[in-house]
C-alpha cells in the first residue's frame, strides 16, 4: 500500500477507483465498501484510493463540542495496519484544516478527485457526505458524474443481527466493555499498537512478568479500566495472555496499559507489538496487599485458559 501525505504526490495513481472518510475502525461496513473499490478497480485495470483525514474533521470543526471528547477506535499507525490489510492500493492522508473545510464539495469533486486523482469511479458509503457544510451526497455526485463522465456508486449500510454497524456503536460497546460485540461489528479483534516498555516490576515480584505498551495518540479510545483476555504479537510471535488497564486521566497517552503473556520468553521480538482484545474479564479493583492481588490474578488467568482463541 502506498501512502501519500498530499494530493500532488498521488498524480501516478492509475484508473483510481476512490472513495473518502475517517475510516475510524475500518469495521464491517468499511471492508464492504473497500471489496466493492477492489472488484471495480480489478475490471477497469485500476487502483483503488482512499482519502482520509488527519486529525478527526469533528476535533477541527467542533473543538469545544462534539470533537472536544471524541476518542478515536484507532490510532492513526493503527488505521494504516488495518487498511494495509484489508488490500487498499493508496491511502492519501489529508491534513484537515478549517480551510480545507471551506473546500465546496463540486470543487473537492473538480479540482481535487477528477484534476489530481483523475477518478475513473468513486464509491461512497449509504448516507455520505462532504464538502462545505457536507452538502455534498449521493446525487450531487451522481449529477457531477454524468456531467464530468465518471461513474458513483452507494453502498448500503450493513447489518449485523439487524443492528447497523457504525463507529459511534462501535466506541459505545468498547466503553462499555462489551468487546465481543465490539468485534463483531468491527469484523476483527478491537487491537492496541504501541513501543513497548519496561516490565511492570509489581507485577513480575508476585509471579506476573508484564509488558507495558505505550499509547500512542491521547485520543485513542480505550475499553473501561479492568483485566481483558488478549493476545499479543510481536514481530516474529503470537501468544496469549491478559491485559490490564487503567486509565489516570482524560489522555490516553497517561493510561497503563500493561500485559501479561503465557509461555512467552523474558523479552519479545522487536520494539512493539499488537495487542489483541477477546473478552472482558473483570473490573478493576483495589488491593490490600501482594498476596491478595496474587491469588486474584492466579484466578483471572484460569478463567482465560479456559477460553478458546
Amino acid at each position: 500500500m502506498k501512502i501519500f501525505r498530499n494530493f500532488d504526490e498521488a498524480d501516478s495513481i492509475h484508473n483510481a477507483v476512490v472513495t473518502t472518510g475517517s475510516f475510524d475502525g475500518v469495521n464491517i461496513a468499511h471492508k464492504v465498501l473497500l471489496q466493492r473499490l477492489k472488484k471495480l478497480a480489478d475490471e477497469t485495470g485500476g487502483e483503488t484510493v482512499l482519502i482520509t483525514f488527519q486529525p478527526h474533521p469533528r476535533k477541527v470543526l467542533y473543538p469545544d463540542t462534539a470533537g472536544k471528547d471524541l476518542y478515536l477506535i484507532n490510532s492513526q499507525r493503527e488505521k494504516i495496519e488495518l487498511l494495509r490489510k484489508a488490500g487498499l492500493d493508496n491511502l492519501i492522508i489529508v491534513d484537515f484544516t478549517l480551510e480545507f473545510s471551506k473546500i465546496t464539495s463540486v470543487d473537492f469533486v473538480k479540482n481535487i478527485l477528477l484534476n489530481k486523482i483523475h477518478a475513473r469511479k468513486i464509491v461512497i458509503g449509504f448516507n455520505h457526505h462532504f464538502g462545505h457544510n457536507r452538502e455534498g451526497d449521493y446525487e450531487a455526485l451522481r449529477q457531477l458524474g454524468m456531467e464530468y463522465g465518471f461513474d458513483v456508486e452507494e453502498i448500503p449500510e450493513q447489518d449485523i443481527q439487524n443492528e447497523t454497524v457504525s463507529s459511534t456503536k462501535i466506541r459505545k460497546a468498547l466503553l462499555e466493555g462489551n468487546i465481543q460485540k465490539a468485534n463483531a461489528y468491527l469484523g476483527h479483534h478491537y487491537i492496541i499498537m504501541g513501543l513497548i516498555q519496561e516490565v511492570n516490576p509489581k507485577l513480575r515480584a508476585i509471579g506476573f512478568p508484564s509488558f507495558s505498551i505505550k499509547i500512542e495518540e491521547e485520543s485513542k479510545l480505550l475499553p473501561p479500566n479492568g483485566v481483558y483476555a488478549v493476545s499479543v504479537t510481536d514481530e516474529i510471535n503470537t501468544y496469549r495472555g491478559m491485559c490490564f488497564i487503567k486509565k489516570r486521566g482524560q489522555s490516553s497517552i497517561e493510561a497503563v496499559v500493561d500485559f501479561h503473556l503465557f509461555d512467552a520468553p523474558d523479552v519479545l521480538s522487536g520494539s512493539s507489538a499488537t495487542v489483541y482484545f477477546h473478552k472482558f474479564i473483570r473490573q478493576e479493583k483495589p488491593f490490600n496487599s501482594p498476596e491478595e492481588m496474587q491469588k486474584q490474578l492466579q484466578i483471572d488467568r484460569a478463567q482465560v485458559d479456559e477460553l478458546i482463541f
